[in-house]
């Protein structure tokens, strides 16, 4: 035979479509040709190939070679794609039955001397592995997604109807690595298989008994796995912080922290992801494949962890927000369903961070360059720390600030007014006081725990209501789930005139007014819950 067809799944974007992976060998010439828009570490794979095929014992084919990966369309990275094009090769020479590689997919990046290295992707794979064997691999570019898995089952038994009434539909098989069989085995509904070396996984399809493959079973992850996630109970003092970021963390809200050096804002941020709901399904498997697919690559301890990403503030727009070509994601998308934490907010490039306000509005970014445009989620939690002033001691009672009216105006104007109408809470974080920090004891607060139990709460009534965050509702959503009573409404609108609010700022003062409601479990904001959320939008204006 003298052509094979094997399947392989590329990364993008936390998704995974499928490449089929064309070897043709033909009489002519000696020459091996890679085409299909290989990047070029896919194109340097005709020399691992070459050399892992021979020191394995295998024959490499003396003929022209040409390996096409389909669709011609999708840019192709990576090494992964060194497994397919091998086994294509010994398939479409005899070496291997090349009905061996039928409903099965392979990808591995091969050392010279045959053995299988480490890839990132592998659970995103997996996800579009599962979401292709439940939708015949029309939609397998969406996101991995419970409802999908869930649906897997069902597919495969209708499909085996087909063809025999009582012979059940296999669970679909992926070869990967050993090395990133494990992360891969996350994903319900696929036999992962994981393999050490070019040869041990030949001789499995070849039906050898002793080839050892067996599906990977799924790590058994616990508490003890994880990295530990800062307790807010370790903060000294700071009540109304620690109050806004329960509200935050109940409602979705931005959040801004402003204060002098050393006052807790940090601490603070660190401490929210403590603070939000478990993952669900859905969100864990969306996570994980955004992060398995990125440079970063993704751990099983990560599983069900809330990304915390808190960039320098020297980075670019197009680490941020995301770029290159093809397109990466930025830090926004590895923050999805996340935080976000940008410490010295106004020492970011201006333009750096007006390139997040669309992104913080929509809750997903599109990355367009000229063959190709991407669109990566960004539905994370912004909260960002400043100084008030370069020095950071502006307001100091003992006068230790000596920044001038001017410095510290130019300062501030870094943050533009759209960017900071789109941050929900403004909070100042006063110094602690030596008293206070003495008193340690006396003024801890409580534990993570016992905030995000009602914190919970509050997002599942929010859910029950409207299936969304009180920060994702639009217009006509606030005017019917956030409307106050009279009295609030008229502490509202009085509020809204002296300070000069625009619409954004009106609205999503009643967001906030409304999550603080759902915390205290009443039916509408009150008078006096209005009046808290009005606090939270002062601060900036108060510098």
């Amino acid at each position: 035979m003298s052509l094979a067809v094997v399947r392989s799944r590329a990364p993008a974007a936390g998704r995974a479509p499928e490449v089929t992976v064309e070897v043709h060998l033909a009489n002519g010439l000696p020459s091996f040709s890679i085409v299909g828009l290989p990047d070029l570490e896919v194109r340097e794979s005709r020399e691992r190939v070459r050399a892992a095929l021979q020191n394995c014992g295998f024959d490499f084919p003396v003929r022209r070679i040409t390996v096409n990966l389909a669709p011609a369309d999708l840019p192709k990275e990576s090494g992964r794609f060194d497994l397919p094009i091998a086994l294509g090769i010994l398939a479409a020479s005899g070496q291997i039955p090349a009905e061996s590689l039928l409903r099965r997919e392979f990808a591995g990046e091969l050392s010279l001397t045959g053995a299988l290295r480490p890839m990132r992707g592998a659970f995103a794979m997996a996800c579009g592995t599962a979401r292709g064997a439940a939708a015949g691999d029309s939609d397998a570019e969406q996101p991995c997604s419970t409802d999908a898995l869930a649906a897997l089952p069902a597919a495969r038994n209708a499909a085996a109807a087909e063809t025999s009434r009582n012979a059940p539909a296999p669970a679909p098989q992926l070869y990967l690595p050993a090395a990133s069989a494990a992360e891969a085995a996350l994903v319900p509904g696929v036999d992962v298989y994981g393999a050490a070396d070019l040869p041990s996984l030949c001789a499995h399809l070849a039906g050898a008994p002793d080839a050892g493959l067996r599906p990977v079973a799924a790590p058994v992850l616990d508490a003890h796995g994880a990295a530990p996630v800062p307790d807010m109970a370790d903060v000294i003092g700071q009540r109304a912080g620690r109050r806004a970021l329960e509200v935050a963390a109940a409602g979705g809200h931005h959040v801004l922290l402003i204060g002098p050096p050393g006052a807790g804002k940090s601490m603070l941020a660190a401490r929210l992801p403590s603070l939000l709901p478990p993952m669900t399904d859905d969100e864990a498997l969306d996570s994980a494949a955004l992060l398995s697919a990125s440079r970063l690559g993704f751990k099983p301890s990560q599983w069900r962890q809330r990304p915390f990403r808190a960039p320098h503030h020297s980075s670019s727009a197009a680490a941020l927000v995301g770029g290159r070509n093809p397109p990466q994601p930025g830090e926004i998308t590895l923050a999805h369903l996340g935080v976000l934490f940008l410490d010295e907010l106004p020492e970011f490039d201006r333009v750096v961070l007006e390139t997040l306000r669309e992104p913080l509005e929509a809750g997903r970014i599109t990355i367009s360059r000229a063959a190709q445009q991407t669109d990566f989620p960004a539905a994370c939690q912004l909260i960002a720390a400043m100084n008030p002033c370069p020095c950071g001691w502006r307001g100091d009672p003992g006068g230790r600030c000596r920044c001038t009216p001017e410095l510290a105006t130019r300062y501030l104007r870094k943050l533009s007014g759209p960017l900071l109408d789109r941050i929900d809470i403004q909070l100042e974080i006063p110094a602690l006081t030596p008293a206070e920090l003495s008193a340690r004891a006396a003024s801890a607060g409580e534990a993570s725990a016992t905030i995000a139990a009602r914190v919970s709460v509050a997002r599942a009534r929010q859910l029950a209501r409207q299936g969304k965050t009180n920060r994702e509702l639009n217009g006509r959503e606030v005017d019917e789930a956030c409307r106050p009573d009279a009295a609030g409404e008229a502490l509202l609108r009085e509020a809204g005139e002296r300070f000069g609010w625009s619409a954004r700022a009106y609205y999503r003062v009643l967001k906030v007014a409304r999550t603080i409601a759902d915390l205290a479990g009443t039916a509408m904001p009150s008078a006096a819950q209005i009046a808290e959320a009005i606090q939270y939008r002062r601060a900036f204006g108060s510098l």
